[in-house]
């Protein structure tokens, strides 16, 4: 049999039609059910198949060259309709589908952005688009697709169009932590790029095994948990992210059942497992398969990896496993990463020292940075002053800017904010660098990141991280939910001072908020040497996140100043249903 090289492949069409007609029985993937975690196997033959199938509809609609967006849940179906967009030379925008009436505008918003004139999914979602809410979306004169009521007889019809490696592939709309959605242009050579680096810093190879719970419309669950297995042609067990919410020891039960050797998702599951875990559920895990457990899309907290080691080390799961990383959906996904099996490398620096720019070792420093990892050799990484727009020296922190191959080639139809992100430039290079928006320094070549510039509160001449203030706040009082507090600046008579928005956990505390406002205020005072100027206490689940479980504070902030948030007891929090 011939030797099947990814890196022979200039396209990922072209790549998947090699692995059907050489590798045609080997498993591609598995959706796990939620109680049984047990799923249909897709072989690489199938996927080929069901590809075809919705690919030669699209063709012969002469849809060729056209938008398409995904409105599915995670399921098997969804990665059917994704790659057969691709091999039909169509550009798929993947985005989650909705329960009635939410989310709506979101949906119709990306719809228009994209100039879509295809929207696939299954006979179900697709009833229900006559509801007035969607009218709009049904009159626009959309192509509505249902995949599961394609004739499997027109996949012998397929021919493969004009595929290059500069063919969209992919418009990967944004979670829109800071602001308004915006639609990646990643070309099939972005996915080819991207997914060869991840291989090399990850190590995967064919003997791998995956097993991730990301949805497919997020950067993180696409390319790395779907893209990435099927280029390097290793199974991948994917699950719903409602299965892991419900219940995050799903995650890993799958990893121990099926032997998982790569995983990742962001810092919160992680910190969930640890929460959510029965002494009882871990004699009965075995993690040591475990070789790469990789850890971004967010800021990455050092206690709650110390917290994982000390709660799974029992179900063997080894601390080197751990790979935090860096990337973003600009730059396809991956940037840096930590070495395989090295373990954590993390610097102890003095909160002083971090408000004034400077990321410096400190014996007895309160905060402790997880390094992301080195660069990919792909990749070029600056650290930049973003006012002067020169390189920083070594521990200064700044915005961090990335030029390579990997990086998209813009917005779809944004062509003023894909001159700002995507077109800067250094005095000593002569080309364009992206700005992630992200705060950090290198130190030892390795990447520490910081914050967001958007979300950066600055008093007196020092910045202050909202996340660190996050942290201090949810460690003030037990009444404050895991995962609920927004931190960000509001302008005052004084000048920029501190706004929080807290959730209250039910049952946590029955007494009054006084109790719990004095607690936050003294940790403030302790931790930072800060007052802030308005908390806010909310019911469960009430500040905005993104789909992958970042805190939008922004939006938080305007709610607040908008007098969207409705400001509660704990006796309301306790008996109120959220």
């Amino acid at each position: 049999m011939p030797q099947l090289l990814s890196e022979d492949y200039s396209d990922i069409v072209r790549l998947l039609r090699a692995r059907s007609s050489l590798q045609p029985t080997r498993l591609a993937f598995s959706f796990l059910d939620d109680r049984t975690l047990s799923g249909r196997e897709i072989s690489y033959a199938e996927l080929d198949f069901q590809a075809r199938r919705v690919a030669a509809e699209l063709l012969a609609l002469n849809l060729g060259g056209e938008r398409a967006v995904l409105l599915f849940q995670p399921s098997a179906e969804y990665i059917f309709a994704m790659i057969g967009c691709w091999y039909a030379g169509v550009t798929a925008v993947p985005i989650f589908a909705p329960r009635m009436n939410a989310s709506v505008e979101r949906v119709r918003a990306i719809v228009a952005n994209a100039d879509a004139r295809i929207m696939l999914s299954n006979s179900n979602v697709i009833s229900t688009l006559s509801a007035p809410e969607w009218d709009d979306l049904v009159s626009a004169g959309l192509v509505m697709i249902a995949t599961d009521s394609i004739d499997d007889a027109i996949a012998d019809a397929w021919q493969m169009p004009e595929i290059s490696p500069h063919t969209l592939a992919v418009l990967q709309y944004t979670s829109g932590s800071t602001g308004t959605p915006k639609g990646v242009r990643l070309q099939h050579k972005h996915l080819m790029v991207n997914s060869r680096m991840i291989a090399r810093n990850m190590q995967t190879d064919s003997s791998s095994v995956g097993v991730v719970w990301i949805p497919p419309y997020h950067d993180m669950g696409l390319i790395g948990g779907i893209v990435q297995p099927f280029y390097t042609g290793f199974p991948i067990y994917l699950m719903v992210p409602a299965s892991f919410l419900q219940r995050p020891m799903r995650w890993l039960e799958a990893i121990s059942l099926y032997r998982g050797t790569h995983t990742a998702a962001p810092n919160f599951a992680y910190d969930l497992c640890v929460k959510r875990a029965k002494p009882e559920q871990i004699p009965a895990l075995d993690l040591s398969c475990l070789r790469m457990a990789g850890n971004g899309a967010e800021p990455i907290r050092a206690e709650t990896l110390h917290r994982f080691i000390d709660t799974f080390a029992p179900a063997g799961f080894d601390p080197r496993a751990f790979f935090p990383c860096y990337g973003m959906a600009e730059t396809t996904l991956y940037v840096s990463g930590n070495q395989v099996m090295r373990g954590l490398k993390t610097l102890q620096v003095a909160r002083h020292t971090l408000a004034t720019g400077t990321v410096m070792a400190s014996a007895d420093g309160e905060l402790e940075l997880v390094s992301s990892g080195v660069p990919d050799i792909e990749i070029e990484v600056a650290i930049v002053d973003p006012l002067t727009q020169l390189r920083c020296s070594s521990g200064e922190v700044g915005e961090i800017w990335v030029a390579g191959e990997t990086v998209a080639d813009g917005y779809w139809n944004r062509p003023d904010v894909t001159a700002e992100t995507f077109a800067a430039r250094l005095a000593d290079s002569s080309h364009n660098w992206l700005r992630t928006g992200d705060l950090g320094a290198l130190v030892d070549g390795e990447i520490y990141v910081t914050g967001r510039i958007k979300d950066l509160i600055v008093i007196r001449g020092h910045n202050h991280y909202p996340q660190d203030i996050e942290a201090t706040v949810q460690l003030a009082h037990a009444a404050v939910k895991a995962h609920g507090v927004a931190a960000f600046s509001l302008e005052t008579e004084e000048g920029e001072s501190i706004g929080l928005v807290v959730e209250l956990e039910r049952g946590k505390f029955q007494g009054e908020t006084s109790e719990i406002e004095a607690a936050i205020r003294n940790a403030m005072s302790q931790a930072h040497q800060l007052a802030p100027a308005s908390i806010t206490f909310v019911k469960p689940n009430r500040i905005p996140k993104t789909s992958s479980g970042k805190i939008q504070r922004l939006q938080a902030r305007d709610m607040l100043l908008d007098g969207r948030f409705a400001q509660v007891s704990l006796a309301q929090a306790d008996t109120e249903e959220v």
